[in-house]
Protein backbone atom coordinates (compact mmCIF):
# COMPACT_ATOMS: atom_id res chain seq x y z
CA UNK A 1 0.00 0.00 0.00
CA UNK A 2 1.30 3.41 -0.97
CA UNK A 3 2.41 5.68 1.89
CA UNK A 4 0.62 9.01 1.97
CA UNK A 5 2.96 12.02 1.68
CA UNK A 6 3.51 14.21 4.73
CA UNK A 7 1.51 17.42 4.45
CA UNK A 8 3.51 20.60 4.94
CA UNK A 9 2.74 24.27 5.55
CA UNK A 10 5.60 26.58 4.60
CA UNK A 11 5.29 29.85 6.52
CA UNK A 12 7.86 32.39 5.41
CA UNK A 13 8.15 30.46 2.17
CA UNK A 14 9.72 33.26 0.12
CA UNK A 15 12.77 33.93 2.30
CA UNK A 16 16.12 32.14 2.40
CA UNK A 17 14.95 29.16 4.50
CA UNK A 18 11.56 29.00 2.80
CA UNK A 19 12.98 28.83 -0.71
CA UNK A 20 15.46 26.14 0.38
CA UNK A 21 12.54 24.21 1.86
CA UNK A 22 10.91 24.31 -1.56
CA UNK A 23 14.17 22.85 -2.93
CA UNK A 24 13.86 20.00 -0.42
CA UNK A 25 10.24 19.32 -1.38
CA UNK A 26 11.21 19.34 -5.03
CA UNK A 27 14.21 17.03 -4.52
CA UNK A 28 12.25 14.58 -2.35
CA UNK A 29 9.44 14.13 -4.86
CA UNK A 30 6.50 12.19 -3.44
CA UNK A 31 7.52 12.58 0.21
CA UNK A 32 5.70 15.86 0.86
CA UNK A 33 2.52 17.63 -0.13
CA UNK A 34 2.58 21.39 0.43
CA UNK A 35 -0.94 22.41 1.47
CA UNK A 36 -0.23 26.00 2.49
CA UNK A 37 2.23 28.79 1.69
CA UNK A 38 2.64 32.07 3.53
CA UNK A 39 4.78 35.20 3.37
CA UNK A 40 4.71 38.82 4.44
CA UNK A 41 4.50 40.58 1.08
CA UNK A 42 6.42 38.80 -1.71
CA UNK A 43 3.67 38.41 -4.30
CA UNK A 44 5.89 37.37 -7.21
CA UNK A 45 7.55 34.53 -5.32
CA UNK A 46 4.30 33.36 -3.74
CA UNK A 47 2.68 33.14 -7.16
CA UNK A 48 5.61 31.21 -8.62
CA UNK A 49 5.63 28.80 -5.67
CA UNK A 50 1.86 28.31 -5.85
CA UNK A 51 2.03 27.55 -9.57
CA UNK A 52 4.59 24.82 -8.86
CA UNK A 53 3.26 23.36 -5.61
CA UNK A 54 -0.53 23.78 -5.96
CA UNK A 55 -1.34 24.48 -2.28
CA UNK A 56 -4.87 24.75 -0.94
CA UNK A 57 -4.20 28.10 0.75
CA UNK A 58 -1.80 31.01 0.24
CA UNK A 59 -1.50 33.54 3.06
CA UNK A 60 -0.06 37.04 2.92
CA UNK A 61 0.39 39.23 5.97
CA UNK A 62 0.29 42.57 4.12
CA UNK A 63 -3.34 43.10 3.14
CA UNK A 64 -2.43 45.73 0.56
CA UNK A 65 -0.90 43.00 -1.61
CA UNK A 66 -3.87 40.62 -1.33
CA UNK A 67 -5.80 41.85 -4.42
CA UNK A 68 -2.75 41.48 -6.67
CA UNK A 69 -2.10 38.03 -5.23
CA UNK A 70 -5.69 36.88 -5.84
CA UNK A 71 -5.59 38.07 -9.43
CA UNK A 72 -2.46 36.10 -10.26
CA UNK A 73 -2.92 32.81 -8.41
CA UNK A 74 -4.17 29.68 -10.17
CA UNK A 75 -7.91 29.10 -9.82
CA UNK A 76 -9.13 27.29 -6.73
CA UNK A 77 -6.49 28.49 -4.27
CA UNK A 78 -7.83 30.26 -1.19
CA UNK A 79 -6.16 33.54 -0.20
CA UNK A 80 -5.91 34.66 3.42
CA UNK A 81 -4.62 38.12 4.24
CA UNK A 82 -3.93 40.26 7.27
CA UNK A 83 -2.09 40.18 10.57
CA UNK A 84 -3.41 36.73 11.53
CA UNK A 85 -3.15 35.12 8.12
CA UNK A 86 0.20 33.39 8.63
CA UNK A 87 -0.77 31.93 12.00
CA UNK A 88 -4.06 30.71 10.49
CA UNK A 89 -2.26 28.23 8.21
CA UNK A 90 0.07 26.90 10.92
CA UNK A 91 -2.35 24.14 11.97
CA UNK A 92 -3.27 22.94 8.48
CA UNK A 93 -0.55 20.34 7.96
CA UNK A 94 1.27 17.43 9.58
CA UNK A 95 4.34 19.66 9.89
CA UNK A 96 4.65 23.44 9.77
CA UNK A 97 7.89 25.17 8.86
CA UNK A 98 8.17 28.51 10.63
CA UNK A 99 10.70 30.52 8.62
CA UNK A 100 9.30 33.95 9.48
CA UNK A 101 12.08 36.39 10.40
CA UNK A 102 12.32 37.71 13.96
CA UNK A 103 9.77 38.12 16.74
CA UNK A 104 6.99 38.31 14.14
CA UNK A 105 7.16 34.51 13.98
CA UNK A 106 5.80 34.00 17.51
CA UNK A 107 2.10 33.71 16.52
CA UNK A 108 3.00 31.01 13.99
CA UNK A 109 4.95 29.04 16.61
CA UNK A 110 2.12 29.26 19.14
CA UNK A 111 -0.56 28.34 16.57
CA UNK A 112 1.30 25.28 15.27
CA UNK A 113 1.98 23.90 18.74
CA UNK A 114 -1.51 24.68 20.03
CA UNK A 115 -2.88 22.68 17.08
CA UNK A 116 -0.75 19.69 18.10
CA UNK A 117 1.49 19.83 15.04
CA UNK A 118 5.13 19.17 14.48
CA UNK A 119 6.89 22.52 14.22
CA UNK A 120 10.01 22.71 12.06
CA UNK A 121 11.41 25.80 13.73
CA UNK A 122 13.70 28.14 11.82
CA UNK A 123 12.48 31.13 13.83
CA UNK A 124 14.61 31.00 16.97
CA UNK A 125 13.41 34.42 18.14
CA UNK A 126 9.89 33.20 18.83
CA UNK A 127 11.16 30.40 21.08
CA UNK A 128 13.59 32.71 22.86
CA UNK A 129 11.50 35.83 23.32
CA UNK A 130 8.24 33.95 23.78
CA UNK A 131 9.68 31.13 25.87
CA UNK A 132 7.20 31.31 28.78
CA UNK A 133 4.18 31.28 26.44
CA UNK A 134 5.70 28.61 24.19
CA UNK A 135 6.33 26.28 27.13
CA UNK A 136 2.61 26.30 27.91
CA UNK A 137 1.58 25.03 24.45
CA UNK A 138 4.42 22.54 23.98
CA UNK A 139 2.47 20.15 26.22
CA UNK A 140 -0.39 19.97 23.68
CA UNK A 141 -0.83 16.32 22.57
CA UNK A 142 0.99 15.82 19.28
CA UNK A 143 2.96 19.05 19.51
CA UNK A 144 6.72 18.81 19.05
CA UNK A 145 9.54 21.09 17.95
CA UNK A 146 12.19 20.00 15.47
CA UNK A 147 14.93 22.63 15.19
CA UNK A 148 15.98 23.80 11.74
CA UNK A 149 19.06 25.74 12.89
CA UNK A 150 22.00 23.63 11.74
CA UNK A 151 23.52 23.64 15.25
CA UNK A 152 20.39 22.53 17.08
CA UNK A 153 19.55 20.01 14.40
CA UNK A 154 23.04 18.60 14.94
CA UNK A 155 22.50 18.39 18.70
CA UNK A 156 19.10 16.77 18.17
CA UNK A 157 20.75 14.08 16.08
CA UNK A 158 23.62 13.59 18.53
CA UNK A 159 21.28 13.27 21.52
CA UNK A 160 19.65 10.26 19.84
CA UNK A 161 22.84 8.31 20.61
CA UNK A 162 22.53 8.39 24.41
CA UNK A 163 20.35 9.07 27.45
CA UNK A 164 20.43 12.85 27.87
CA UNK A 165 18.68 12.96 31.24
CA UNK A 166 21.29 10.70 32.87
CA UNK A 167 24.41 10.88 30.72
CA UNK A 168 24.76 14.36 29.20
CA UNK A 169 27.75 16.45 30.33
CA UNK A 170 27.45 19.45 28.00
CA UNK A 171 26.32 20.76 24.64
CA UNK A 172 28.87 22.47 22.41
CA UNK A 173 27.57 24.84 19.74
CA UNK A 174 29.95 25.62 16.92
CA UNK A 175 30.21 29.07 15.35
CA UNK A 176 31.82 30.01 12.07
CA UNK A 177 33.10 33.22 13.66
CA UNK A 178 31.43 35.31 10.97
CA UNK A 179 33.20 37.78 8.68
CA UNK A 180 35.17 39.42 11.51
CA UNK A 181 36.78 36.40 13.14
CA UNK A 182 40.25 37.26 14.41
CA UNK A 183 39.74 41.02 14.20
CA UNK A 184 40.48 43.42 17.06
CA UNK A 185 37.90 45.77 18.49
CA UNK A 186 39.87 48.76 17.18
CA UNK A 187 39.87 47.39 13.63
CA UNK A 188 36.09 47.00 13.71
CA UNK A 189 35.29 50.60 14.59
CA UNK A 190 34.44 51.60 11.04
CA UNK A 191 33.16 48.42 9.40
CA UNK A 192 30.45 48.90 6.79
CA UNK A 193 27.09 47.22 6.32
CA UNK A 194 28.46 45.51 3.22
CA UNK A 195 31.40 44.07 5.15
CA UNK A 196 29.13 42.77 7.90
CA UNK A 197 26.87 41.11 5.33
CA UNK A 198 29.76 39.25 3.67
CA UNK A 199 29.46 35.95 5.56
CA UNK A 200 32.31 33.54 4.71
CA UNK A 201 30.27 30.33 4.87
CA UNK A 202 26.49 30.63 4.90
CA UNK A 203 24.01 32.37 2.61
CA UNK A 204 21.38 33.89 4.90
CA UNK A 205 19.03 36.86 5.18
CA UNK A 206 20.38 40.28 6.27
CA UNK A 207 19.24 40.15 9.91
CA UNK A 208 20.71 36.75 10.75
CA UNK A 209 23.90 37.59 8.83
CA UNK A 210 24.45 40.70 10.95
CA UNK A 211 23.71 38.60 14.05
CA UNK A 212 26.42 36.19 12.91
CA UNK A 213 28.91 39.06 12.54
CA UNK A 214 28.31 40.15 16.17
CA UNK A 215 28.01 36.57 17.50
CA UNK A 216 24.52 37.46 18.74
CA UNK A 217 23.25 34.69 16.51
CA UNK A 218 25.26 32.27 18.62
CA UNK A 219 24.01 33.92 21.79
CA UNK A 220 20.44 33.44 20.65
CA UNK A 221 21.28 29.83 19.85
CA UNK A 222 22.51 29.32 23.42
CA UNK A 223 19.12 30.54 24.65
CA UNK A 224 17.39 28.33 22.09
CA UNK A 225 19.37 25.26 23.17
CA UNK A 226 18.39 25.92 26.79
CA UNK A 227 14.72 25.95 25.81
CA UNK A 228 14.82 23.08 23.35
CA UNK A 229 16.82 20.61 25.38
CA UNK A 230 16.31 21.79 28.98
CA UNK A 231 20.05 22.18 29.47
CA UNK A 232 21.51 24.61 32.02
CA UNK A 233 23.58 27.53 30.79
CA UNK A 234 26.69 26.19 32.54
CA UNK A 235 26.38 23.09 30.33
CA UNK A 236 26.23 25.01 27.03
CA UNK A 237 29.48 26.12 25.44
CA UNK A 238 30.29 27.98 22.21
CA UNK A 239 33.41 27.18 20.20
CA UNK A 240 34.51 28.82 16.94
CA UNK A 241 34.92 26.43 14.01
CA UNK A 242 35.50 28.43 10.81
CA UNK A 243 35.06 25.55 8.35
CA UNK A 244 31.41 25.00 9.41
CA UNK A 245 31.72 21.25 8.90
CA UNK A 246 31.12 20.19 12.52
CA UNK A 247 27.69 21.65 13.19
CA UNK A 248 27.76 20.98 16.94
CA UNK A 249 28.42 18.11 19.29
CA UNK A 250 27.48 16.71 22.66
CA UNK A 251 29.79 15.46 25.35
CA UNK A 252 28.71 12.57 27.56
CA UNK A 253 29.68 12.02 31.20
CA UNK A 254 32.31 9.40 30.27
CA UNK A 255 34.18 11.95 28.11
CA UNK A 256 32.93 10.70 24.75
CA UNK A 257 31.87 13.39 22.26
CA UNK A 258 29.43 12.77 19.43
CA UNK A 259 29.37 15.28 16.55
CA UNK A 260 27.32 15.78 13.39
CA UNK A 261 29.32 16.69 10.31
CA UNK A 262 28.31 17.74 6.81
CA UNK A 263 29.07 20.43 4.27
CA UNK A 264 27.19 23.65 5.09
CA UNK A 265 23.81 23.22 3.41
CA UNK A 266 20.64 24.32 5.19
CA UNK A 267 18.59 21.86 3.16
CA UNK A 268 19.90 19.03 5.37
CA UNK A 269 18.39 20.33 8.65
CA UNK A 270 15.25 21.42 6.79
CA UNK A 271 14.79 17.93 5.36
CA UNK A 272 15.57 16.33 8.72
CA UNK A 273 12.86 18.38 10.44
CA UNK A 274 10.26 17.79 7.74
CA UNK A 275 10.84 14.02 7.47
CA UNK A 276 11.58 13.15 11.13
CA UNK A 277 11.89 10.47 12.44
CA UNK A 278 12.91 9.26 8.99
CA UNK A 279 15.80 10.52 6.89
CA UNK A 280 15.28 11.58 3.32
CA UNK A 281 17.06 9.48 0.68
CA UNK A 282 18.45 12.72 -0.77
CA UNK A 283 22.01 13.68 0.27
CA UNK A 284 22.52 17.34 1.15
CA UNK A 285 26.04 18.42 2.10
CA UNK A 286 27.90 15.08 1.82
CA UNK A 287 31.61 15.27 2.62
CA UNK A 288 34.47 14.31 0.31
CA UNK A 289 36.66 13.03 3.12
CA UNK A 290 39.78 12.75 0.97
CA UNK A 291 39.58 16.43 0.07
CA UNK A 292 38.26 17.74 3.38
CA UNK A 293 41.45 19.27 4.72
CA UNK A 294 41.82 20.66 8.23
CA UNK A 295 39.18 21.16 10.88
CA UNK A 296 40.13 23.82 13.40
CA UNK A 297 38.60 25.14 16.62
CA UNK A 298 39.23 28.18 18.80
CA UNK A 299 37.66 29.98 21.73
CA UNK A 300 35.14 32.76 21.10
CA UNK A 301 36.44 36.27 21.87
CA UNK A 302 33.96 37.69 24.37
CA UNK A 303 35.78 41.02 24.53
CA UNK A 304 35.50 41.77 20.81
CA UNK A 305 32.05 40.17 20.53
CA UNK A 306 30.21 41.09 23.77
CA UNK A 307 26.79 40.12 22.39
CA UNK A 308 27.51 36.49 23.26
CA UNK A 309 28.00 37.35 26.92
CA UNK A 310 24.87 39.54 26.92
CA UNK A 311 22.83 36.54 25.78
CA UNK A 312 24.14 34.36 28.61
CA UNK A 313 23.40 37.19 31.03
CA UNK A 314 19.80 37.52 29.82
CA UNK A 315 19.32 33.76 29.95
CA UNK A 316 20.53 33.51 33.52
CA UNK A 317 18.32 36.46 34.51
CA UNK A 318 15.32 34.47 33.27
CA UNK A 319 11.79 35.78 33.13
CA UNK A 320 11.33 37.98 30.09
CA UNK A 321 14.93 39.20 29.97
CA UNK A 322 15.53 37.10 26.81
CA UNK A 323 12.54 38.85 25.21
CA UNK A 324 14.12 42.21 26.04
CA UNK A 325 17.46 41.03 24.65
CA UNK A 326 15.86 39.86 21.42
CA UNK A 327 13.82 43.04 20.93
CA UNK A 328 16.81 45.29 21.62
CA UNK A 329 18.92 43.31 19.18
CA UNK A 330 16.32 43.55 16.41
CA UNK A 331 16.10 47.32 16.90
CA UNK A 332 19.88 47.70 16.97
CA UNK A 333 20.44 45.54 13.88
CA UNK A 334 17.75 47.49 12.03
CA UNK A 335 19.41 50.76 12.97
CA UNK A 336 22.77 49.46 11.73
CA UNK A 337 21.32 48.24 8.44
CA UNK A 338 19.72 51.68 8.05
CA UNK A 339 23.19 53.16 8.68
CA UNK A 340 22.01 55.08 11.74
CA UNK A 341 24.47 53.50 14.19
CA UNK A 342 27.87 51.86 13.84
CA UNK A 343 28.40 48.11 14.01
CA UNK A 344 30.24 48.36 17.34
CA UNK A 345 27.24 50.21 18.84
CA UNK A 346 24.90 47.23 18.44
CA UNK A 347 25.92 45.68 21.80
CA UNK A 348 25.78 49.16 23.39
CA UNK A 349 22.09 49.43 22.46
CA UNK A 350 21.41 45.96 23.86
CA UNK A 351 23.32 46.60 27.10
CA UNK A 352 21.54 49.93 27.68
CA UNK A 353 18.16 48.28 27.07
CA UNK A 354 18.84 45.33 29.40
CA UNK A 355 19.93 47.76 32.10
CA UNK A 356 16.34 49.07 32.07
CA UNK A 357 14.71 45.65 32.20
CA UNK A 358 12.30 45.47 35.18
CA UNK A 359 13.58 42.44 37.07
CA UNK A 360 10.15 41.32 38.30
CA UNK A 361 8.77 41.03 34.74
CA UNK A 362 7.49 37.53 33.95
CA UNK A 363 7.77 36.31 37.53
CA UNK A 364 4.34 34.60 37.45
CA UNK A 365 2.40 32.77 34.72
CA UNK A 366 3.08 34.43 31.38
CA UNK A 367 0.54 34.67 28.57
CA UNK A 368 1.29 35.58 24.97
CA UNK A 369 -0.10 39.05 25.65
CA UNK A 370 2.47 39.59 28.42
CA UNK A 371 5.22 38.57 26.01
CA UNK A 372 3.95 41.01 23.38
CA UNK A 373 3.86 43.78 25.99
CA UNK A 374 7.44 43.03 27.03
CA UNK A 375 8.58 43.08 23.41
CA UNK A 376 6.84 46.43 22.87
CA UNK A 377 8.38 47.98 25.98
CA UNK A 378 11.86 46.73 25.12
CA UNK A 379 11.64 48.03 21.55
CA UNK A 380 10.57 51.44 22.80
CA UNK A 381 13.50 51.50 25.22
CA UNK A 382 15.94 50.40 22.52
CA UNK A 383 14.67 52.99 20.04
CA UNK A 384 15.13 55.69 22.65
CA UNK A 385 18.71 54.52 23.11
CA UNK A 386 19.34 54.63 19.36
CA UNK A 387 17.83 58.08 19.17
CA UNK A 388 20.19 59.34 21.87
CA UNK A 389 23.14 57.89 19.98
CA UNK A 390 22.27 59.60 16.69
CA UNK A 391 21.15 62.93 18.19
Amino acid sequence: MAVMPTTVALVGSTGSIGTQAVDVVRAAAGHFEVVALGAARSVDRLVAQAEELHPQVVAIADEEHAPALKDRLPAGIEVRAGSEALASIAGMADVTLNAVVGFAGLPVTLAALAAGRRLALANKESLIAGAPAVRAVRSTPGAEILPVDSEHCAIHQCLRTGRPAAELARLVLTASGGPFRGRTAASLAGVTVEEALAHPTWSMGPKITIDSSTLMNKGLEVLEAHELFGTGFDQIEVIVHPQSIVHSFVEWVDGASIAQLSRPDMRLPIGYALAYPDRLPVPFGPIDWGALGELSFEAADDDVFPCLGLAYEAGRAGGLAPAWLNAANEVAVGAFLDRRIAWHQIPDVIRSTLDRYPADTGAGPVSADVVYDADRDARLTARQTVQRMVA
